[in-house]
Protein backbone atom coordinates (compact mmCIF):
# COMPACT_ATOMS: atom_id res chain seq x y z
CA UNK A 1 0.00 0.00 0.00
CA UNK A 2 1.22 3.46 -1.31
CA UNK A 3 1.34 5.59 1.70
CA UNK A 4 0.12 9.69 1.36
CA UNK A 5 3.29 11.10 3.50
CA UNK A 6 7.06 10.42 3.73
CA UNK A 7 10.02 11.55 5.76
CA UNK A 8 12.27 13.83 3.33
CA UNK A 9 15.34 16.12 3.96
CA UNK A 10 13.91 19.72 3.45
CA UNK A 11 16.28 22.52 2.66
CA UNK A 12 14.11 25.82 2.40
CA UNK A 13 17.45 28.44 2.27
CA UNK A 14 21.03 28.65 3.71
CA UNK A 15 21.07 29.18 7.29
CA UNK A 16 22.54 31.86 9.25
CA UNK A 17 25.76 31.94 12.05
CA UNK A 18 26.10 28.33 10.33
CA UNK A 19 23.19 26.71 11.45
CA UNK A 20 22.05 23.05 10.30
CA UNK A 21 20.35 23.60 6.70
CA UNK A 22 18.54 20.88 6.00
CA UNK A 23 15.60 19.50 8.33
CA UNK A 24 13.84 16.14 8.77
CA UNK A 25 10.01 16.76 7.94
CA UNK A 26 7.09 14.68 7.18
CA UNK A 27 5.46 15.86 3.72
CA UNK A 28 2.91 14.97 1.17
CA UNK A 29 3.47 11.86 -1.13
CA UNK A 30 4.50 13.37 -4.43
CA UNK A 31 1.89 12.25 -7.15
CA UNK A 32 3.55 11.21 -10.51
CA UNK A 33 2.78 13.63 -13.80
CA UNK A 34 1.41 11.74 -16.87
CA UNK A 35 5.14 11.25 -17.54
CA UNK A 36 6.95 10.74 -14.62
CA UNK A 37 7.53 7.64 -12.42
CA UNK A 38 6.62 7.40 -8.74
CA UNK A 39 10.01 5.78 -7.12
CA UNK A 40 10.86 4.18 -3.58
CA UNK A 41 14.02 5.62 -2.79
CA UNK A 42 16.11 3.10 -1.71
CA UNK A 43 19.76 4.98 -1.71
CA UNK A 44 20.80 8.48 -2.70
CA UNK A 45 24.91 9.77 -2.62
CA UNK A 46 25.66 12.88 -1.51
CA UNK A 47 26.96 15.10 -4.02
CA UNK A 48 29.35 18.44 -3.56
CA UNK A 49 27.43 20.24 -6.11
CA UNK A 50 24.48 19.67 -2.94
CA UNK A 51 27.24 21.72 -0.78
CA UNK A 52 27.12 24.48 -3.39
CA UNK A 53 23.45 24.99 -3.41
CA UNK A 54 23.69 24.69 0.80
CA UNK A 55 25.87 27.09 1.04
CA UNK A 56 24.44 29.63 -1.55
CA UNK A 57 26.77 29.36 -4.04
CA UNK A 58 24.50 28.42 -6.39
CA UNK A 59 21.14 30.69 -6.57
CA UNK A 60 17.94 29.07 -5.03
CA UNK A 61 15.77 27.62 -8.10
CA UNK A 62 13.25 25.83 -6.07
CA UNK A 63 11.55 26.86 -2.54
CA UNK A 64 11.55 24.31 -0.24
CA UNK A 65 13.65 22.05 -1.99
CA UNK A 66 14.24 17.97 -1.17
CA UNK A 67 18.26 17.86 -2.12
CA UNK A 68 19.80 14.61 -3.98
CA UNK A 69 20.03 13.87 -7.54
CA UNK A 70 22.30 10.27 -7.44
CA UNK A 71 18.92 7.91 -7.12
CA UNK A 72 18.89 4.50 -6.80
CA UNK A 73 15.29 3.68 -6.60
CA UNK A 74 12.55 0.92 -7.15
CA UNK A 75 9.76 1.61 -9.23
CA UNK A 76 6.10 2.08 -7.29
CA UNK A 77 4.47 3.30 -10.35
CA UNK A 78 5.14 4.43 -14.32
CA UNK A 79 4.04 6.49 -16.49
CA UNK A 80 5.52 3.57 -19.34
CA UNK A 81 3.91 0.17 -19.19
CA UNK A 82 7.34 -1.05 -20.06
CA UNK A 83 8.61 -0.70 -16.98
CA UNK A 84 7.42 -2.58 -14.18
CA UNK A 85 6.88 -1.72 -10.87
CA UNK A 86 9.81 -3.36 -8.72
CA UNK A 87 12.84 -2.58 -11.04
CA UNK A 88 15.42 -0.73 -9.84
CA UNK A 89 16.34 2.39 -11.69
CA UNK A 90 18.92 5.37 -11.65
CA UNK A 91 18.44 8.88 -11.16
CA UNK A 92 21.28 11.31 -11.90
CA UNK A 93 21.31 15.01 -12.44
CA UNK A 94 19.98 15.62 -15.70
CA UNK A 95 16.61 15.68 -14.81
CA UNK A 96 14.83 16.55 -18.00
CA UNK A 97 15.17 18.63 -21.44
CA UNK A 98 12.82 20.19 -23.38
CA UNK A 99 14.17 17.62 -26.47
CA UNK A 100 13.52 20.46 -29.16
CA UNK A 101 16.34 22.91 -28.69
CA UNK A 102 19.52 22.78 -31.30
CA UNK A 103 21.78 21.51 -28.34
CA UNK A 104 19.17 18.01 -27.73
CA UNK A 105 18.99 17.33 -31.57
CA UNK A 106 22.48 17.71 -32.06
CA UNK A 107 23.48 15.24 -29.08
CA UNK A 108 24.23 17.78 -26.59
CA UNK A 109 21.18 17.46 -24.56
CA UNK A 110 23.34 18.46 -21.33
CA UNK A 111 23.34 21.80 -22.38
CA UNK A 112 19.73 22.02 -23.23
CA UNK A 113 18.57 25.86 -22.43
CA UNK A 114 15.34 24.02 -20.62
CA UNK A 115 17.07 21.70 -18.71
CA UNK A 116 15.52 20.55 -14.96
CA UNK A 117 18.12 19.08 -12.67
CA UNK A 118 16.92 16.76 -10.30
CA UNK A 119 17.76 18.10 -6.16
CA UNK A 120 17.92 21.39 -7.70
CA UNK A 121 15.45 22.75 -9.73
CA UNK A 122 12.79 19.63 -9.30
CA UNK A 123 13.00 17.62 -6.38
CA UNK A 124 15.21 15.04 -5.49
CA UNK A 125 16.20 11.51 -3.86
CA UNK A 126 16.94 12.90 -0.21
CA UNK A 127 13.45 11.47 0.85
CA UNK A 128 11.65 8.56 1.06
CA UNK A 129 9.76 8.33 -2.19
CA UNK A 130 10.97 10.68 -5.51
CA UNK A 131 8.74 11.32 -8.76
CA UNK A 132 11.26 11.23 -11.75
CA UNK A 133 11.04 11.60 -15.42
CA UNK A 134 10.48 8.57 -16.83
CA UNK A 135 12.05 8.86 -19.91
CA UNK A 136 15.69 10.09 -17.67
CA UNK A 137 15.31 6.89 -15.74
CA UNK A 138 18.70 4.90 -15.57
CA UNK A 139 18.69 1.19 -16.40
CA UNK A 140 20.94 -0.24 -14.09
CA UNK A 141 22.50 -3.75 -13.73
CA UNK A 142 22.20 -5.84 -10.31
CA UNK A 143 26.10 -6.27 -9.97
CA UNK A 144 26.38 -3.20 -6.90
CA UNK A 145 24.38 -2.79 -4.34
CA UNK A 146 21.72 0.52 -4.43
CA UNK A 147 24.54 2.32 -1.81
CA UNK A 148 27.06 1.50 -4.11
CA UNK A 149 25.51 2.00 -7.32
CA UNK A 150 24.58 5.83 -6.02
CA UNK A 151 27.54 7.63 -6.37
CA UNK A 152 28.09 6.35 -9.87
CA UNK A 153 25.28 8.31 -10.65
CA UNK A 154 26.61 11.97 -10.86
CA UNK A 155 30.53 11.89 -9.21
CA UNK A 156 31.18 8.75 -11.79
CA UNK A 157 29.57 10.19 -15.13
CA UNK A 158 30.53 13.50 -14.62
CA UNK A 159 33.93 12.16 -13.87
CA UNK A 160 34.01 10.03 -17.37
CA UNK A 161 32.44 12.92 -19.10
CA UNK A 162 35.18 15.13 -17.86
CA UNK A 163 37.62 12.62 -19.71
CA UNK A 164 35.67 12.99 -22.60
CA UNK A 165 35.62 16.99 -22.73
CA UNK A 166 39.62 16.24 -22.16
CA UNK A 167 39.72 13.83 -25.07
CA UNK A 168 41.84 11.38 -23.28
CA UNK A 169 43.03 8.72 -24.91
CA UNK A 170 44.38 5.53 -23.84
CA UNK A 171 48.09 4.98 -23.40
CA UNK A 172 48.11 9.19 -22.25
CA UNK A 173 49.83 11.06 -19.53
CA UNK A 174 46.56 11.87 -17.86
CA UNK A 175 46.61 14.77 -14.35
CA UNK A 176 44.02 15.11 -11.61
CA UNK A 177 43.92 17.73 -9.75
CA UNK A 178 42.12 17.24 -6.55
CA UNK A 179 40.71 14.03 -5.29
CA UNK A 180 37.61 13.69 -4.08
CA UNK A 181 34.87 11.18 -5.19
CA UNK A 182 34.66 11.55 -8.89
CA UNK A 183 38.33 11.54 -9.61
CA UNK A 184 38.60 8.39 -7.29
CA UNK A 185 35.73 6.65 -9.68
CA UNK A 186 37.37 7.63 -13.17
CA UNK A 187 41.00 6.23 -11.57
CA UNK A 188 39.80 2.63 -12.70
CA UNK A 189 38.75 3.84 -15.67
CA UNK A 190 42.34 5.24 -16.86
CA UNK A 191 43.87 2.38 -15.35
CA UNK A 192 42.04 -0.07 -17.75
CA UNK A 193 43.13 2.48 -20.76
CA UNK A 194 47.07 2.47 -19.82
CA UNK A 195 47.18 6.12 -18.80
CA UNK A 196 49.75 7.02 -16.37
CA UNK A 197 47.70 9.46 -13.77
CA UNK A 198 49.82 12.08 -11.59
CA UNK A 199 47.34 13.42 -8.88
CA UNK A 200 48.09 16.79 -7.72
CA UNK A 201 45.45 17.07 -3.76
CA UNK A 202 46.24 18.33 -0.80
CA UNK A 203 45.63 15.91 2.53
CA UNK A 204 47.69 12.85 3.09
CA UNK A 205 44.74 10.52 3.12
CA UNK A 206 43.28 11.85 -0.80
CA UNK A 207 47.36 11.02 -1.40
CA UNK A 208 47.22 7.71 -0.07
CA UNK A 209 44.09 6.92 -1.89
CA UNK A 210 45.39 7.54 -4.82
CA UNK A 211 48.95 5.61 -4.34
CA UNK A 212 46.22 2.77 -3.76
CA UNK A 213 44.35 3.16 -6.97
CA UNK A 214 47.86 3.51 -8.81
CA UNK A 215 49.03 6.49 -9.44
CA UNK A 216 52.22 6.84 -11.01
CA UNK A 217 52.83 10.07 -8.93
CA UNK A 218 51.52 12.48 -6.24
CA UNK A 219 52.39 15.96 -5.29
CA UNK A 220 50.63 18.37 -3.20
CA UNK A 221 47.63 20.52 -4.80
CA UNK A 222 49.77 22.86 -6.73
CA UNK A 223 52.77 20.62 -6.93
CA UNK A 224 54.04 20.51 -10.19
CA UNK A 225 54.06 17.10 -12.14
CA UNK A 226 57.41 15.84 -13.25
CA UNK A 227 56.26 14.78 -17.13
CA UNK A 228 54.32 17.52 -19.24
CA UNK A 229 50.70 16.26 -19.26
CA UNK A 230 48.45 15.20 -22.17
CA UNK A 231 45.15 15.91 -20.58
CA UNK A 232 44.10 17.34 -17.00
CA UNK A 233 41.29 17.59 -15.18
CA UNK A 234 40.56 19.93 -12.34
CA UNK A 235 37.95 18.53 -9.59
CA UNK A 236 38.56 21.20 -6.84
CA UNK A 237 36.50 24.41 -7.09
CA UNK A 238 39.40 27.24 -6.84
CA UNK A 239 40.81 29.32 -9.63
CA UNK A 240 44.57 28.28 -8.57
CA UNK A 241 43.85 24.96 -9.75
CA UNK A 242 43.15 25.78 -12.83
CA UNK A 243 46.50 27.56 -13.18
CA UNK A 244 48.26 24.94 -11.76
CA UNK A 245 46.78 22.39 -14.78
CA UNK A 246 47.47 24.71 -17.26
CA UNK A 247 51.90 24.86 -15.94
CA UNK A 248 51.49 20.82 -16.24
CA UNK A 249 49.93 20.42 -19.75
CA UNK A 250 51.91 19.97 -22.78
CA UNK A 251 51.47 21.23 -25.73
CA UNK A 252 48.57 21.13 -27.57
CA UNK A 253 46.89 19.54 -24.48
CA UNK A 254 43.75 20.09 -22.62
CA UNK A 255 42.44 21.15 -19.25
CA UNK A 256 38.85 20.23 -18.30
CA UNK A 257 37.32 22.23 -15.36
CA UNK A 258 35.05 19.51 -13.55
CA UNK A 259 33.15 22.28 -11.35
CA UNK A 260 29.65 23.83 -11.14
CA UNK A 261 30.87 26.42 -9.40
CA UNK A 262 33.98 28.23 -9.32
CA UNK A 263 36.08 30.84 -7.57
CA UNK A 264 37.97 33.41 -9.58
CA UNK A 265 40.70 32.17 -11.50
CA UNK A 266 43.77 34.78 -11.43
CA UNK A 267 45.43 36.25 -14.41
CA UNK A 268 48.14 34.02 -15.74
CA UNK A 269 50.94 34.86 -18.21
CA UNK A 270 49.03 33.76 -21.65
CA UNK A 271 52.45 32.99 -23.63
CA UNK A 272 53.62 30.30 -21.38
CA UNK A 273 50.66 28.52 -20.48
CA UNK A 274 48.14 28.98 -23.11
CA UNK A 275 49.41 29.53 -26.39
CA UNK A 276 50.59 26.74 -28.75
CA UNK A 277 47.06 25.38 -28.98
CA UNK A 278 46.77 24.66 -25.21
CA UNK A 279 42.65 24.47 -24.10
CA UNK A 280 40.60 25.35 -20.83
CA UNK A 281 37.20 23.88 -20.90
CA UNK A 282 33.81 23.41 -18.92
CA UNK A 283 32.27 20.25 -18.11
CA UNK A 284 28.47 20.98 -17.89
CA UNK A 285 25.97 17.82 -16.60
CA UNK A 286 26.12 15.02 -18.79
CA UNK A 287 23.78 13.30 -21.44
CA UNK A 288 22.24 10.14 -20.89
CA UNK A 289 24.64 8.28 -23.65
CA UNK A 290 27.41 9.28 -20.90
CA UNK A 291 25.76 7.69 -18.04
CA UNK A 292 25.29 3.87 -20.59
CA UNK A 293 28.62 4.55 -21.38
CA UNK A 294 30.28 4.69 -17.93
CA UNK A 295 28.13 1.98 -16.28
CA UNK A 296 29.09 -0.03 -19.24
CA UNK A 297 32.73 1.17 -18.37
CA UNK A 298 32.44 0.39 -14.81
CA UNK A 299 31.43 -2.93 -14.99
CA UNK A 300 33.70 -3.65 -17.28
CA UNK A 301 36.29 -2.33 -15.15
CA UNK A 302 34.66 -4.38 -12.07
CA UNK A 303 34.53 -0.95 -9.89
CA UNK A 304 33.12 -0.46 -6.52
CA UNK A 305 32.68 2.37 -5.04
CA UNK A 306 34.30 3.14 -1.49
CA UNK A 307 31.18 4.25 0.50
CA UNK A 308 29.87 5.99 3.85
CA UNK A 309 26.17 5.40 4.55
CA UNK A 310 24.20 7.80 6.63
CA UNK A 311 20.31 7.85 7.75
CA UNK A 312 18.39 10.19 6.22
CA UNK A 313 18.25 12.04 9.68
CA UNK A 314 21.79 12.20 9.51
CA UNK A 315 21.73 13.98 6.27
CA UNK A 316 23.46 17.31 7.61
CA UNK A 317 26.27 15.21 9.32
CA UNK A 318 26.94 13.93 5.76
CA UNK A 319 27.15 17.44 4.43
CA UNK A 320 29.60 18.70 7.06
CA UNK A 321 31.96 15.48 6.06
CA UNK A 322 31.64 16.15 2.45
CA UNK A 323 32.72 19.83 3.31
CA UNK A 324 35.13 18.73 5.84
CA UNK A 325 37.01 16.06 3.50
CA UNK A 326 36.22 13.93 6.41
CA UNK A 327 34.58 10.72 4.63
CA UNK A 328 37.01 7.94 2.94
CA UNK A 329 34.96 7.58 -0.21
CA UNK A 330 31.41 8.81 -1.12
CA UNK A 331 28.94 9.36 1.39
CA UNK A 332 25.14 7.99 0.78
CA UNK A 333 21.98 8.47 2.09
CA UNK A 334 19.54 5.34 3.16
CA UNK A 335 16.17 7.16 3.47
CA UNK A 336 14.48 4.07 5.38
CA UNK A 337 17.22 3.81 7.94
Amino acid sequence: MIPKTMDAAVFRGPQPNGGLPVSLENVPLPAPGSEETLLKVLACGVCRTDLHIVEGDLPMKLTPLILGHQIVGQVVASSSPEIKAGTVVGVSWMGATDGTCKFCISHRENLCDRAMFTGYTRNGGYAQYATVRTNFLIPLSNRLSPQETAPLLCAGMIGFRSLRVAEVKPGQKIGLFGFGASARLVMPILSSWGCDVYVATRGSEHQREAAVLGATWIGDAFDRPPEALDAAITFAPVGKVVVAALKALDKGGIVAINAIHLDEVPAFDYDSLLWQERQMRSVANMTRQDASDFLAAADQVGLRPRIKTFPLRGINDALKRVRDEAIQGSAVILPWQ
